[in-house]
């Protein structure tokens, strides 16, 4: 009896593997098929118009997602207008923020499309590499310094110590902190949503972070 027992027990583990490894492979596709214009219903055409003109991957990333709630898309859009475009925080902080809450919650498209523009803006290959590699950088700026305390304590520490807010308030400013805070904790909701839709790198290229041990 123990042998049969044991038997069943063999056979049911491995079904058990079996199904979950083909739970796996079925879920490795995105969740939300990539729409085009031509399916979109007259107010989500006028929303898609605006993210044309500011999305280096038309409607794709987290867009094709977000125009199924299109009231929610324009909002996005109004937020984004104003942390990407117009916030006070110099660029090239901007940028490295959203490097950091991409780093932290292994976002691979979120690191794909920012990476390039925070090269643009000026952040140093080097910087962005050890943040890639889950390395505080070596060869940052004071500024860079205080903004990669600030987010790795919000973000990953989910607290910001006195001694951090007032460094950064004392060299960035009272408004450039207060929009860094805003595009850290911003860019947590779009990482949310392209994980969520299992949004993957365009063209299947290869996701750019690597995986890294938790602690």
């Amino acid at each position: 009896m123990n042998h049969l027992i044991r038997g069943l027990c063999h056979v049911i583990a491995a079904i058990t593997v079996l199904g979950t490894a083909s739970v796996g492979a079925a879920d490795d596709g995105p969740r939300f098929s990539q729409l085009t214009m031509e399916q979109l219903s007259d107010v989500q055409k006028r929303v898609a118009e605006r993210i044309l003109k500011v999305s280096s991957a038309g409607l794709g990333g987290p867009y094709s997602i977000l125009l199924r709630s299109p009231d929610l898309a324009e909002r996005y859009l109004n937020m984004t207008d104003y942390l990407r475009f117009r916030t006070s925080l110099p660029h090239r902080l901007n940028e490295l923020a959203i490097l950091i809450e991409a780093r932290l919650w292994d976002a691979q498209y979120e690191w794909w499309a920012h990476y390039p523009i925070a090269m643009r803006a000026g952040l140093s290959p080097a910087v962005a590499d050890d943040i890639r590699d889950g390395r505080r950088p070596t060869t940052m700026q004071p500024d860079e310094e205080v903004v990669y305390d600030l987010c790795i304590e919000l973000l990953r520490d989910r607290h910001l110590t006195d001694a951090t807010f007032k460094r950064a308030v004392d060299l960035l400013g009272e408004q450039p902190t207060i929009d860094l805070i805003a595009v850290a904790g911003f860019y947590v909701m779009v990482s949310s949503v392209l994980i969520a839709g299992r949004v993957g790198i365009p063209g299947g290229g290869q996701p750019p972070l690597p995986v890294l041990l938790k602690k």
